[in-house]
């Protein structure tokens, strides 16, 4: 952070061969969002909006970088780069019913600020948690890579934003994979009330970019001209030669975090000082003094930019407030898909549930080479299971990707590759090492329909389960962490013939599709599958056995345990249903299974409490309670993590105690 005893407050503008109108068209540029910011203030204060996150001050980076980029080229701003959008010439008014939360703005009254993107404009928001952004830009800039366009992606950040893991990881992967980024920082002197000083202890946050093989500038963000033409020469340089460039802007932040915060942390000489660096104040003086601007024409530029303001305001209060409609509310939280069913050739293969798994996913790859795979390992190595063992020779590197071990960024990528038309399929290694990503599942690729209509076009495969010795890090079936998450489909099949028809179908939907496959179940099931592609409707369930006594709803390694089960108790007329997928359940299945026997029996191989099954029980519980002939009882594994130890294992897993249960609900 520049203090007060050393802080240049001098701008040395330099036009090189910029024109007079391109040098009227930059200073126009950044007098629009400056006008409306001080608008937004007033409406404010007024309560016509309920919150701002202001960026007076930091103009010159907004307007520069959008004006040095291609229309057709992404950006993802943040909530301070008002002129990313009003440089791209958006609509006042949908920007204005936005932030009123009116139907015309981009989010219909979900989201608010700056969270949101639009693919007219090709410009990708933020969402709070800023980091998830970088790692989208990449899969952006993957995409543009792949299909061979001289393409750049811009992404911003502030310097608080560069403390996250995101970023680094983000740099990491676009210096790896050579990938046309250019990474923004905005370092604007706070994060919040926490000064830089508190938040990195480097000289400068362009030096990061050395310890990623990466190139580097530092720009002085306040100065539109070498903003605009550092960029504009970079940008040019960078579609003929793809690679990731980080640009760190030193600017300050004028006003608080967002309004309700002040600035009173902020020492008054520092304040002072940077106020005289106003990037648009010295920007006009020296139009002025280089004969290229008046006095007369810069009040003809704000007039007009005023009264488009105040016309567009009023097209925003004229529209009706959004009527809440439960219907559209939760039609929205996915994108729409209608099934397509494929049938099954008759030709037969006897295989078990890993080559199922890798017949169809190469098998999609073949039928739709949008397609990119994406994991640790999966390339040369084919997998740690060999699902994708020979993929690299039939589909190519650039298709069958090794990533670094970074879980949060290459779920981002996926999404970038979604946002920018291809679909993505990623390997989590471990369905436990989905922590490590959790973030950007649950809060980007989960809402991102729900907030702005793009779908999350993404599979994430998760090998999971226990029964294989691998202890607390390898052995978790942890479904239910996003079964509770709108926006997400959970599939989690049990059989060979399931899990390639249900996969074929999970990566032509294009919702976000998280694919369970039981570690245990890969080599020790075999079915008779078909030879070639077909597919299986997701939210359908498996009636198993069929039978007047008793219920019992599983899935994965659970499906397997219940029929040993019924061949142990064939005196038991059971109704066994295999879920298959999980979100969407197939509640009909469900209940009409339960108002058939009376008794339920509901199991998994995940702990008792917050699992899916506690959600069926109350659902039953609510729609079927008349029918109930006895107590809902959940067979579970213990609440505790998953041990090592052969026999601790066995104690923990609840098949030791499905047999008990049973006989227990037979006799109630």
């Amino acid at each position: 952070m520049a203090t007060a005893t050393n802080l240049d407050i001098h701008i040395d503008y330099d036009r090189k061969d910029l024109s007079d109108t391109q040098l009227l068209q930059l200073y126009k540029a950044m007098l629009k969002p400056r006008l409306i910011e001080e608008k937004m203030l007033i409406l404010l204060r007024q309560g016509k909006i309920s919150k701002w996150f202001s960026g007076i001050g930091q103009e010159a980076i907004s307007v520069g970088v959008t004006s040095a980029m291609l229309d057709e080229e992404y950006i993802l701003p943040m909530h301070r780069n008002l002129g990313v959008f009003t440089t791209r010439e958006i609509p006042l008014y949908r920007l204005f019913a936005q932030w009123q939360g009116k139907a015309s703005g981009f989010t219909k009254g979900r989201d608010r600020s700056f969270h949101f993107g639009t693919q007219e404009y090709n410009i990708v928001g933020m969402i709070s948690h800023l980091g998830p952004q970088l790692g989208v830009a990449d899969g952006i800039a993957l995409a543009h890579k792949l299909r061979k366009e001289e393409a750049v992606t811009a992404v911003f950040t502030g310097e608080g934003g560069t403390s996250e893991g995101d970023f680094h990881e983000a740099l990491n992967v676009a210096s790896v994979w050579q990938l046309p980024v250019l990474f923004c920082i905005e370092n604007n002197g706070y994060g919040l009330s926490t000064p830089t000083t508190e938040q990195y202890n480097c000289k400068n946050l362009a030096d990061r970019a050395l310890g990623y093989g990466m190139e580097s500038h530092i720009l002085d963000g306040n100065n539109i001209l070498e903003t605009y033409t550092t960029i504009q020469k970079l940008t040019a340089d960078i579609r003929k030669n793809p690679r990731p460039v980080l640009i760190e802007f030193k600017t300050f932040r004028m006003r608080g975090h967002e309004e309700a915060s002040g600035t009173k942390y902020v020492p008054k000489d520092l304040m002072d000082l940077w106020a005289k660096k106003d990037p648009i104040l010295n920007y006009k003086n020296y139009l002025i003094g280089e004969g290229i601007l008046t006095d007369a024409l810069h009040n003809e530029m704000e007039i007009g930019i005023k009264d488009e303001i105040n016309d567009h305001l009023s097209i925003a209060y004229n529209e009706e407030a959004i009527i809440p409609n439960m219907d559209i509310e939760l039609s929205d939280v996915y994108a729409s898909y209608d099934y397509n069913e494929i049938l099954p050739n008759d030709t037969k293969e006897e295989i078990r549930l890993i080559d199922a798994i890798s017949d169809s996913l190469r098998q999609a790859m073949e039928h739709d080479d949008s397609i990119v795979i994406m994991g640790q390992d999966i390339a040369e190595y084919g997998g740690v299971f060999k699902i994708t063992d020979g993929f690299i020779d039939q589909f190519g590197k650039d298709r069958v990707r090794n990533t670094p071990i970074c879980e949060s960024a290459i779920v981002e990528a996926a999404m970038g590759l979604a946002i920018n038309g291809k679909k993505a399929v990623m390997e989590m290694q471990f369905a436990d090492f989905a922590t490590s990503g959790f973030n950007p599942i649950v809060n980007y690729l989960a809402k991102s329909h729900y907030r702005w209509a793009q779908a999350a076009d993404v599979v994430v495969r998760m090998p999971c389960g226990a029964g294989v010795g691998a202890g607390p890090y390898h052995s978790q079936t942890n479904e239910a962490w996003f079964t509770h998450t709108p926006g997400l489909k959970v599939v989690y099949p049990a059989f060979p013939y399931d899990a390639k028809g249900l996969l074929a179908t999970a990566i032509v939907d294009p919702n976000p599709v998280l694919f369970f496959e039981h570690k245990a179940l890969y080599r020790s099931i075999r079915q008779e599958v078909p030879t070639d592609y077909y597919t299986l409707p997701l939210g359908k369930a498996a009636i198993l056995s069929e039978g007047t006594d008793i219920t019992i709803i599983t899935y994965g390694a659970g499906v397997h345990w219940s029929l040993s089960l019924i061949e142990e108790h064939s005196d038991i007329a059971i109704d066994l249903i295999d879920l298959r997928t999980l979100q969407p359940l197939d509640v009909d299945a469900i209940f009409n299974s339960v108002k058939k026997t009376g008794k339920v029996l509901l199991l998994t191989e995940d702990s008792g409490f917050g699992s899916i099954m506690s959600d069926i029980s109350a659902m039953i519980t609510e729609e079927c309670f008349e029918y109930l002939d006895a107590p809902i009882r959940r067979v579970t594994s213990l609440d505790t993590p998953i041990p090592f130890a052969g026999q601790l294992e066995e104690l923990y897993l609840s098949k030791k105690r499905l047999s008990l249960i049973l006989k227990e609900l037979i006799a109630y």
